[in-house]
């Protein structure tokens, strides 16, 4: 890029020193304003493709009273000395009772209530304003000065006990006018109208209809998933967890009218039964002596319990310091005690229990108890005698077993799922609804048909300029070399498992290179990691194996190859990923082989190619540089994923990857940059990124500059992007953040007349899916739907360019927010499918375009390198501030792999 900031010096094009603390000289301060864009409309549909009839899982909605209006109040609820009550599970109860008895002074009106703080109706209550005094009757735990109950309470460390009462509670509820949410606005969507807040209200006032017929039912709802306490539903992953099936139910607008989107869904509980059942089994250990406790009071933190000795449920809030019988608290004395009646002793909990309660505790005498009282009034029960209730979420990162487990026991063939969910629709009557019924709205039983495409699979150029035709998605190297090959001289081979013969592997991989084109010399060493360095901790182990490498070798290798000790999740991979791509630059390839065989080394040789800066294969249209739009206008293609850490840990950073084409006009090439950024954030930061020296060090600069560097000094003048990971209301903030930034550092780099721009959001977290009608197969690879289901007015649509052969397949859902370079339908819809067809690590076309894929591993890759290190060490010192709190810096990529595909 001439204005770029690189120079051409001997030995390669290097970028120049940072700029001077001032704009680029042919940039003005005010030129740095970046266009507003707005979310583009659809401008047609596609053609293109063998067309074929599908069934999809959204139910047509008809309302038949299109001018009813929902009326919102504000729910508040108070307790007797005025305290705000807090609770979906008592806000339900009392709204209840508030509409059974107060029904005529509501006009008979039917609630539709989100267990918080809104409730609708069908035209206006009788008073914008109104007060009531609700009366719940049921059982509580009271607080009591009674020393020794009859029915033997938990031990307290204040010496009170809870004694089980029955009386009425009353409550305060008051309801007050907030908002008019007419239905009308939802047909004036579905018209094509921008969508407005109240078309967005008046959907969301029908999912809550949803949602509360589903909690009269008593089902757990998680968003707009519910499920059911039932035993059929579940299936036992391991580590005391449970997958539970329900179904997701949610009212979409479409450009064939309103539909009820009702899918099957999963959430994952907690096992109910003993709790040290559960520690047992989430532990994986066989006697209660080897549970490691401190894991054990972080997982069982806010669960709630049953007592075996008294029908009553408890919330854990921890552990006692010491075991059962060493554990003491104060009691008072009464009669008979031996003590003067009224004075205090210290008791264990262990002998309060069998001393006063008669309850012989057989094994946990030695074991913590639970505590279930409040912060600073601890209340003890033996783990013997509790149990975890039922449909309580387990919200931590399933392992990979857990997750495989769960994938095997989920997978429901296409037909069967149609069955599934045919029979829920029907068996809910959710148009029974009294409150739709006002509405008038009626819901179809069956499946909706649409008319799908499915697009011709690209061809494919692989080794001696042979073609290679996919078939149903798949292609293979049999008897085919990579189109371009790499030569690999010095390389070493490096075992941390004590299971692998090495020096068979070598052979074999130099075998299979052979035939697929890549010359292997002989590895330089075999190095074994010895017995004793096992038991040291994972880094450790990595740096040890690294003084072997060096004092075994004259130089660095180009490539090492390492075998760890398990298959997935193996503590070594952070380690050894950050020692070998951040300190040393040395491109490594990890493989943990249950059995070697031709297709196995295949598909490793495919990443180590890929690596080392070989090419797979190619699409023809590459090749010949026939890719519309694309080969006569230098452009880039950006995939964007934000990794965030496990579910509830918020103190785990983020990490944000772009990846960027290179080599232009291929686009089978990427490179990668990769960034911390706040946990839990889903807008990139780091694109643009300023510093007080004038410079950028953002991520966009990288990639522009790497672009320029590999695609013979020419700027991108188009640029594509496709992000992952972002839900519909995110979308104006991908075009006014990310697109901003995106923006500013191309002028930053003294460019004004920007690229046209063409931004893509792809999703997978979505719940249509598409069938073949009447077929017990899934849908071909390359099927494409742009009608019907798709958005009334933006620019979406539905592909499923992989061949689903588990399960049942779901599409991409592409949404094409900004179309600056001006695609036709046609056009983008096979640059997409052609782009399921790059992806270098596989011989089968992918369920998303090989960018976001990319963006995915990488964000993974790096993510590792903090997994197994404290922050502090991982940093190397650097720390960003980010809204107050402390973001640690991942480690820069070494500059020898900083361009390779490493992530593959």
């Amino acid at each position: 890029m001439e204005k770029v900031g690189v120079s051409q010096e001997a030995g390669g094009t290097l970028p120049l020193p940072p700029p001077p603390p001032t704009l680029p000289p042919n940039l003005k301060p005010e030129q740095l304003v970046t266009p507003k864009y707005s979310i583009t409309s659809r401008s047609g549909v596609g053609s293109t493709g063998r067309k074929i009839s599908l069934l999809t899982n959204h139910f047509k909605v008809s309302v038949n009273s299109p001018d009813a209006v929902f009326y919102q109040y504000t729910v508040s609820i108070t307790s007797e000395d005025n305290r705000a009550v807090e609770g979906k599970g008592i806000g339900r109860k009392l709204v209840d009772r508030l509409h059974q008895t107060y029904s005529s002074e509501l006009s008979g009106k039917m609630f539709a209530y989100d267990g918080e703080k809104s409730l609708y109706t069908v035209g206006p209550l009788p008073q914008n304003k109104s007060e009531f005094q609700v009366v719940l009757e049921e059982s509580f735990g009271k607080r009591s000065e009674t020393v020794i109950p009859d029915d033997c309470q938990s031990p307290s460390g204040t010496g009170k006990k809870s004694k089980r009462s029955f009386r009425s509670n009353t409550f305060k509820v008051e309801l007050g006018y907030a908002a008019k949410i007419p239905l009308r606005s939802i047909a004036l969507a579905l018209k094509g109208a921008d969508a407005d807040n109240n078309s967005q209200d008046a959907l969301r006032v029908l999912d809550i209809i949803l949602r509360q017929q589903a909690a009269n039912r008593g089902c757990l709802l998680v968003r707009q998933s519910f499920f059911h306490d039932d035993s059929r539903n579940l299936t036992d992953v391991g580590g005391g967890v449970n997958g539970l099936w329900g179904f997701h139910s949610s009212f979409r607008p479409t450009q064939g009218g309103l539909s009820l989107n009702m899918d099957v869904s999963t959430t994952m509980i907690i096992k109910p039964g003993p709790v040290i059942d559960f520690l047992l089994a989430n532990q994986n250990v066989r006697d209660p002596r080897y549970v490691d406790w401190l894991k054990a009071k972080r997982m069982l933190k806010n669960l709630r319990v049953k007592a075996r000795h008294r029908n009553m449920e408890f919330k854990i809030i921890g552990l006692s310091e010491k075991p059962c019988n060493q554990q003491y608290f104060s009691m008072k004395v009464r009669n008979g005690d031996g003590g003067d009646e009224g004075q205090t002793r210290d008791i264990t909990v262990y002998d309060y229990f069998t001393r006063f309660c008669g309850i012989e505790l057989e094994y946990s005498s030695y074991l913590p108890c639970l505590d279930v009282g409040k912060p600073k009034r601890p209340n003890y029960l033996p783990l013997e005698l509790c149990s975890l209730i039922s449909l309580q979420r387990y919200t931590k990162s399933l392992s990979s077993m857990q997750r495989a487990s769960l994938v095997e026991k989920s997978r429901q063939k296409p037909q069967e799922r149609i069955r599934t969910l045919t029979d829920a629709v029907k068996n809910y009557r959710y148009d029974d609804d009294p409150v739709l019924t006002e509405c008038r709205i009626s819901i179809e039983k069956q499946l909706t048909q649409v008319d799908g495409r499915v697009l011709e699979a690209p061809k494919l150029k692989v080794g001696n300029n042979e073609d290679c035709i996919p078939r149903n998605g798949r292609w293979n190297f049999n008897n085919k070399k990579l189109w371009k090959p790499t030569k690999i001289e010095r390389w070493v081979l490096v075992n941390f498992s004590a299971r692998c013969d090495t020096s068979y592997i070598s052979r074999e991989l130099i075998t299979c290179g052979r035939n697929k084109g890549i010359h292997i010399e002989r590895p330089f060493t075999l190095i074994e990691e010895d017995a004793q360095s096992r038991n040291a901790s994972p880094v450790v182990r990595v740096e040890k194996m690294f003084e072997l490498i060096k004092a075994k070798l004259p130089g660095p290798p180009e490539f090492i190859l390492c075998v760890l000790p398990e298959r997935k999740n193996s503590e070594i991979y952070g380690p050894w990923k950050k020692k070998s791509l951040s300190d040393f630059g040395i491109v490594t390839q990890c493989i943990s082989p249950a059995k070697v065989n031709d297709q196995y080394l295949t598909n490793v040789l495919l990443k180590i190619n890929t690596k080392l800066g070989g090419i797979n294969s190619l699409l023809a249209i590459e090749n010949s540089s026939r890719i519309p739009l694309i080969t006569d206008t230098p452009t880039m293609i950006l995939g964007m994923d934000v990794s965030h850490g496990s579910p509830g840990r918020s103190d785990i950073p983020s990490i944000a990857a772009v990846v960027g084409s290179r080599c232009w006009p291929l686009i089978s090439r990427y490179r990668a940059s990769v960034r911390a950024q706040s946990p839990k954030v889903e807008m990139v930061d780091a694109l643009y990124k300023p510093l007080a020296d004038g410079s950028d060090d953002g991520i966009i600069r990288e990639l522009l500059v790497d672009f320029f560097q590999t695609s013979g000094k020419r700027k991108p003048s188009q640029i594509i992007l496709f992000r992952d990971g972002v839900s519909e209301s995110q979308f104006n903030q991908v075009l006014n953040i990310e697109l901003d930034q995106i923006i500013k550092a191309y002028q930053h780099l003294g460019e004004v007349d920007i690229p046209k721009f063409t931004v893509i959001v792809a999703q997978k977290n979505h719940h249509t899916k598409l069938f073949q009608a009447g077929a017990p197969e899934n849908v071909p690879p390359g099927t494409v739907v742009d009608t019907k289901i798709v958005h009334p007015r933006n620019y979406d649509f539905y592909m499923c360019a992989q061949a689903g052969m588990i399960g049942t397949s779901r599409p991409a859902h592409y949404h094409v927010l900004v179309d600056e370079i001006g695609f036709s339908p046609d056009e983008l819809q096979n640059l997409i499918h052609s782009l399921s067809y790059v992806y270098q690590r596989s011989t089968t076309a992918i369920s998303i375009v090989a960018p976001v894929c990319y963006a995915h591993l990488a964000a993974y890759q790096m993510g590792q390198f903090m997994k197994f290190e404290d922050l502090s060490e991982t940093s190397s010192g650097n720390v960003t501030s980010v809204g107050g709190a402390p973001i640690p810096e991942l480690p820069r990529l070494h500059e020898k792999v900083r361009s390779s595909m490493f992530f593959c």
